[in-house]
């Protein structure tokens, strides 16, 4: 038998917890419809068909979307070498590896420039050697965005890691399987929604990113200027064009959380 609350008990909502619950909604949802309301839906077709917001759209996907598949190629080893590999000081990496994710984006940007610079630690080299520089260029872009998006990749990968069940891998070394082909074969298939749940919020916190990008690759139209920075600098001169543009990137924003709620919910 279900025991089932009395109906009374079920409709009583302690009103110390449900005032500030509203509160707390209201501050979340007010700025999103403030932008609603102000929004220009009239002129809306045409401002998002003029040349500099076109040139801003396309620079942010190209980027965001370059960037993840960096955090990917380096992110998913580095989420696998946590949850598998016991080593000393794992947890002081484990730290680092979040740092990004808490540390202020313009702070971030210095970080790079002080690396990656022409005379940073390895930047002088870069330059001298290979005749790469990345400040102030697409490149330094795609860097910026992937410094403070990888975080999110790496701890979503690393805890669908440890929640997977090792008895396939096990069963598959048993069977002869290498350790790459393990990774490959069974490891990678069955942590493949955390992978991909992973990547989809790196590239919405790359697509979003500012203070590390306009630090470290600064505010070029067409070579560094994504939509972030756009809406920055429209900020400024034309209001109604800001909006638009952060109409846009609300849109992405909320499509990507409705996508990812439900895989959220059930894990």
């Amino acid at each position: 038998m279900r025991f089932r609350a009395p109906r009374a008990a079920r409709r009583q909502v302690p009103i110390g917890l449900l005032v500030p619950a509203a509160l707390g909604l209201l501050l979340l949802v007010l700025p999103l419809v403030g932008l609603l309301v102000r929004a220009p839906w009239t002129d809306l077709p045409g401002r998002l068909t003029e040349p500099g917001v076109l040139t801003a759209l396309r620079l942010s996907l190209v980027s965001a979307t370059l960037a993840t598949l960096l955090c990917l190629l380096l992110g998913v080893p580095l989420a696998w070498l946590l949850a598998r590999v016991e080593f000393p000081g794992r947890r002081v990496v484990r730290a680092l590896v979040t740092v990004p994710m808490v540390l202020p984006p313009v702070v971030g940007g210095v970080a790079l420039l002080l690396v990656f610079g022409r005379r940073g630690l390895l930047g002088g080299w870069l330059d001298e050697t290979f005749g790469v520089t990345l400040p102030f260029t697409t490149a330094g872009v795609v860097l910026a965005e992937a410094f403070v998006a990888m975080p999110f990749l790496v701890v979503a990968v690393e805890g669908a890691l440890r929640g997977a069940d090792r008895r396939f891998e096990e069963a598959a070394a048993t069977l002869g399987a290498g350790r790459w082909s393990t990774f490959t074969r069974v490891t990678l298939p069955l942590v493949a929604p955390g992978v991909t749940a992973g990547a989809v919020l790196c590239w919405a916190r790359a697509l979003g990113e500012f203070g590390a990008t306009i630090t470290f690759a600064g505010n070029f139209p067409g070579t560094t200027q994504t939509m972030p920075l756009a809406v920055y600098l429209a900020l400024e001169t034309d209001l109604e064009a800001a909006i638009v543009l952060s109409l846009v990137l609300l849109v992405v924003s909320v499509t990507i959380l409705a996508a990812l709620r439900d895989r959220w919910a059930v894990r």
